[in-house]
């Protein structure tokens, strides 16, 4: 296939399943992501310095590729309270973090009033120190808090922004289609549902991410279609500040357990997704991310050269992946972050969740 042709015009969906399909051209699709990254951000790489705070790992929900969620008998289940929340983001706050990133487990008693405390008990903690930036409650979330309060999803997002909710990740996606989503995670949003929660969220003026995990029972064409509903959400709002790949951690999976889904992703899979992700939001969504959680350091290294301009954060604690089996650790201080970026060339720079270069 002749590749040249996407820097002057956009990549259809069919052609953009043949070059996941395709075996041979593999290294001038990594040199063309690797060029079009250039031209969209330079030489560039951007991390944040974060923390997670995954706040409870009991959930209601019965994910296929779950292994964080606990019930409440069980003995590895906890449920932060609001003040353990709010001194983990002053924590944060005093190791230089400028986002705290919280998710949690869909607790029963959650709802989006008892968000909305966690968002003002963080503010107002965090004042004294200067402030941070909240990175919170997944489309799922959302929806979750919504439901249990008998609210609207344009109500809940409304008193989450006004309490404090500075952006959203956009997880919850998996794969957005909904024959995958039945056998996946039966319990959870459809993808009409997530799309209409992402496009509240950006009307309301909150960002999100965009995520895709893939390298379970899915194929190909799934992975083309989520790209194509993201670009055209992005083409609408341009609320997106970045898209996360986020490849399936198998080792603790139920699904992969049960025999149900393969091991993961290749690695040439994952440098793939990077690659035809460039291309497809080419001039319409500039940041990609690799994950250092999910891929390890070296194979970072070699996604920003075949696409990805962006490493993630510091995270601190991340217990979702590490859940699933993920081995690359829960910490990586900004030291090792920006060895890794300069190492293959490339210029580290940090960032504020919505891509504000500081340095």
């Amino acid at each position: 296939m002749d590749l040249e042709k996407f820097k002057e015009r956009e990549i259809s969906k069919k052609e953009a399943l043949e070059l996941f399909e395709d075996e041979d051209c593999i290294f001038d699709l990594f040199k063309l992501a690797d060029e079009l990254r250039k031209e969209s951000v330079g030489k560039i790489i951007t991390y944040v310095v974060n923390r997670n705070i995954n706040f409870t790992n009991i959930c209601t929900g019965n994910c296929k590729f779950c292994a964080f969620k606990a019930n409440e008998t069980d003995k590895k289940a906890y449920f932060l309270n609001i003040d353990e929340i709010a001194k983990r983001a002053v924590e944060a706050k005093k190791l230089g973090c400028t986002e705290v990133c919280i998710q949690g487990g869909l607790h029963p008693k959650i709802d989006t009033y008892y968000q909305a405390e966690i968002l003002r008990a963080v503010h107002e903690a965090t004042k004294p120190y200067g402030d941070i930036h909240i990175h919170a409650f997944s489309p799922m979330e959302v929806y979750f808090g919504a439901e249990n309060a008998g609210l609207t999803i344009k109500e809940a997002l409304k008193i989450l922004k006004e309490n404090g909710l500075n952006s959203m990740p956009g997880t919850a996606a998996e794969i957005l289609d909904d024959e995958i989503r039945k056998e996946l995670c039966p319990n959870k949003l459809k993808t009409k549902e997530w799309i209409y929660i992402i496009k509240e969220a950006h009307k309301l003026g909150i960002p999100t991410t965009a995520t895709m995990m893939y390298g379970h029972i899915d194929e190909y064409k799934h992975w083309v279609n989520h790209l194509f509903i993201i670009k055209e959400i992005q083409q609408e709002t341009n609320g997106f500040t970045e898209f996360v790949p986020l490849s399936f951690m198998h080792k603790y999976a139920p699904i992969y357990r049960e025999g149900r889904a393969r091991a993961g992703a290749t690695g040439i899979e994952d440098l793939k997704v990077f690659a035809i992700s460039r291309i497809i939001f080419n001039g319409i969504l500039n940041n990609i991310q690799a994950s250092w959680v999910k891929l390890g350091k070296k194979m970072v290294q070699v996604a920003l050269r075949c696409g990805a301009n962006d490493v993630g954060g510091t995270l601190i604690e991340e217990n979702i992946s590490k859940s699933a089996g993920a081995e690359h650790g829960v910490y990586m201080s900004v030291e090792e972050i920006k060895d890794m970026i300069s190492r293959v060339g490339l210029i580290p720079k940090e960032r504020t969740t919505l891509y504000k270069i500081l340095d």
